[in-house]
């Protein structure tokens, strides 16, 4: 018998147990229906991990993700961390984690089901049938480049960061994003800066080489501000978009939203052999925590991109989606994504988890 595919599951902060509890749940249900040959471990990370260790990334939990073939990981961090030392906050526990297995290459989804165009917050016929990926570059940029600080300067204080970026940076990011292209509709848009950051300008200089390669890729280029606007005004007209972190940080968040809810949206970050981290895009939400009104179908749908990008279970990651899907369609619906129609069924976390795993079942008998 082949060794098991470890998976590390990474629970967090705030809702991150509540979801990722249900999304084990299908995690393992698929694991048995499609016989993966998955094995699973749960270690600490995040706020939960600085409680018990007064480290958010112990050196136990990075090492078990090293070791991991994929990572699934719920929301981190709280408003009680505020106070904690800056290195020693839950996002930066996150940063270190993205760095250390140099997981350089974010994937943002933002697919619109039909169920939920009125949940949205444009106009239906804006999103209906909206389908787009944006990359975000992860582990370079503004988010880690160097100096950075605050420190006094001619008697004030003043804070400074680095935007930066080398060649094989931008390189790898605008590979990837041309390779995702050529599965889609073969539309790629760099977003950039070119007309003020020089960082941009090499940016655009080392898309268009890769370019080169890519012939039936049609590529463009668009200035973040217009990118922003584009989004709200007309988002159909992208495909698949590459952009730097900070970029790709606040527009993936923007398209989010144009989906009916942040609780919908799942996300990837790989490494260049494909190993990733899997996650929702959405926060901690402290506010809700405990409730069991969380929505877990981002945390759900990031399990179908484990399967999909890293393990290549093609038929179980199908399987999730449609199963996503017709539990959608059946008008199930977390707090976040119900808008009253007369269909609708509102549910718990624990709720919409079981409908989930109700219609996998169905799906496999079918």
């Amino acid at each position: 018998m082949s060794q098991a595919r470890k998976i590390v599951i990474l629970p967090g902060d705030g809702i991150g147990p509540e979801i990722i509890a249900q999304a084990t749940k299908v995690l393992l249900a698929a694991n048995d229906q499609f016989n993966l040959g998955l094995a699973t471990q749960s270690c600490a990370f995040g706020g939960s991990a600085y409680d018990e260790t007064g480290n958010p990334l112990p050196d136990s939990t990075l090492a078990a993700c090293r070791d991991a073939d994929a990572i699934l990981a719920g929301a981190i961090g709280g408003p009680q961390y505020d106070a904690a030392p800056r290195e020693l906050r839950p996002e930066r526990g996150l940063l270190r984690l993205r760095a250390e297995l140099k997981l350089f290459a974010n994937l943002r989804p933002a697919l619109l089901y039909p169920e939920l165009a009125d949940a949205s917050s444009l106009k239906p016929e804006l999103v209906a049938g909206l389908n787009l990926m944006i990359l975000r570059e992860l582990t370079g940029g503004i988010y880690f480049g160097q100096p950075r600080g605050i420190e006094q300067r001619d008697g004030e204080r003043v804070g400074f960061n680095t935007m930066v970026y080398n060649e094989s940076e931008i390189r790898r990011i605008a590979l990837r994003a041309f390779e995702i292209s050529r599965q889609r509709d073969s539309r790629l848009c760099s977003v950039d800066k070119a007309n003020v950051l020089e960082v941009s300008e090499l940016w655009r200089e080392i898309v268009e080489d890769v370019a080169k390669d890519y012939p039936d890729v049609e590529l463009t280029h668009m200035y973040v501000d217009n990118a922003a606007m584009q989004l709200v005004r007309a988002p159909k007209q992208f495909d698949v978009i590459v952009t730097s972190n900070l970029f790709g940080d606040v527009l993936s968040d923007a398209a989010a939203m144009l989906t009916g809810s942040i609780g919908m949206l799942p996300s990837a970050s790989l490494d260049e052999s494909g190993k990733g981290l899997y996650e929702p895009i959405h926060g901690s939400a402290p506010d809700i925590a405990g409730q069991g009104i969380a929505n877990p179908l981002a945390t759900i749908l990031s399990v179908s991109m484990m399967l999909r990008y890293t393990l290549h279970e093609a038929k179980a990651a199908d399987a999730i989606e449609q199963a996503v899907s017709a539990v959608l369609a059946t008008g199930h619906r977390c707090r976040d994504i119900a808008t009253g129609v007369a269909n609708e069924q509102l549910v718990n976390t624990q709720e919409m988890g079981e409908a989930v795993l109700v219609a996998l079942a169905a799906g496999a008998s079918a």
